[in-house]
């Protein structure tokens, strides 16, 4: 307290009342409502936790199987792609990778930037181009995304949604627009010269620099790309090991529920539920979407039949799984591959 009673916090310098701004009282309202939650839902998280002291061992081994797999799936995927494009690189490169890129992209804020940065830095350091490499990620991003989409909408299909084979059809004539469109172009790159120089002389006037200044590079780089020619087989390998990456994942999440004895959820429902809770995750607001993932899987394995306390016990133990021991485990192989790039340098 100051001399005159008034709280020290709420005087400023010059003696004047202090004005409580927006983010102070949105950290009020967000603390109400998170006590709130906490106390109307301390019964479901003292019954969960409880679940939790005593798993069964055998189906959480196989939750981390299951995540160790999907996480395989994913490195074997961009391998497919790169090998289609007639580079070829060693799966454990790709697993350290994948592992890496995961833990960069999810733990660190505008993480999928230094995840890409990383993975382009690394596909370079193992003798891929810079088209491919470029190439490989954004396309590996775009097979990734779909997949979700095309898992979700089977199994809003197998729940007999009438609204989701609209999605997957939706999903699907888009696909195969923007496949024809890429090919159409790779074909006939010169379509391209007037609209690319157009879009790089303004960027030069903003730079300050010569209007035709970089050019050379940026059209060796479309030169590069046009050479691309990834053979059916190989995406088609791709896409699959796409779908199997989320597949397994969904697995690990239906073992942890089972390892909790929360063993009512039908497969269709969970699947549901995991694909809710991913789509979710494109959220960009907290690392890793702590707290969003999670409340979009407790309402979904809710939804499916589960008690709040079975889905709240399954959720902890799978992001437990597929959070700290992924995330950690990548974390170290970043680190390993950052000693050896150090002491490869001249």
């Amino acid at each position: 307290m100051t001399a005159t009673g008034t709280p020290a916090a709420a005087t400023s310098a010059t003696g004047r009342p202090r004005r409580f701004g927006r983010g102070s009282l949105l950290a009020v309202v967000m603390v109400a409502v998170l006590g709130t939650e906490l106390v109307i839902g301390w019964p479901a998280l003292t019954e969960a936790f409880a679940q939790l002291r005593a798993p069964q061992w055998g189906w959480v081994g196989g939750a981390l199987a299951a995540e160790i797999v999907s996480m395989g799936t994913y490195a074997r995927m961009q391998r497919a792609l790169l090998r289609g494009a007639g580079t070829k690189v060693s799966v454990r490169r790709h697993v350290a990778m994948a592992y890496a890129a995961h833990s960069l992209s999810v733990t660190l804020p505008g993480g999928p930037v230094f995840s890409t940065s990383f993975n382009f830095r690394q596909m370079r350091r193992y003798g891929v181009s810079p088209a491919e490499a470029s190439w490989c990620i954004a396309l590996s991003g775009v097979l990734s995304t779909g997949a979700l989409i095309l898992v979700g909408s089977v199994g809003g299909l197998l729940a007999r949604n009438t609204g989701s084979w609209r999605t997957l059809v939706g999903y699907a004539v888009a696909a195969v627009a923007v496949t024809a469109a890429v090919r159409l172009l790779a074909s006939h790159p010169l379509w391209l010269d007037r609209p690319v120089r157009a879009l790089l002389g303004g960027v030069n006037r903003v730079r300050r620099r010569p209007p035709e200044h970089g050019a050379d590079r940026l059209f060796g780089f479309v030169t590069q790309l046009q050479a691309i020619r990834v053979h059916p087989v190989h995406f088609l390998v791709a896409a699959l090991l796409a779908c199997a990456n989320w597949l397994f994942d969904a697995l690990c999440l239906w073992m942890c529920c089972i390892a909790v004895g929360a063993d009512r959820i039908t497969p269709v429902h969970l699947l549901i539920a995991y694909c809710a809770g991913m789509a979710a995750a494109s959220v960009p607001v907290v690392p890793g979407g702590l707290g969003i993932v999670d409340a979009a899987l407790v309402l979904g394995l809710v939804a499916g039949g589960l008690t709040s306390a079975n889905a709240v016990a399954a959720v902890v133990l799978y992001r437990l799984i597929s959070f700290g021991f992924i995330i950690g485990a990548g974390w170290l192989v970043w680190l390993l591959l950052r000693h050896r790039a150090k002491r490869a340098r001249p």
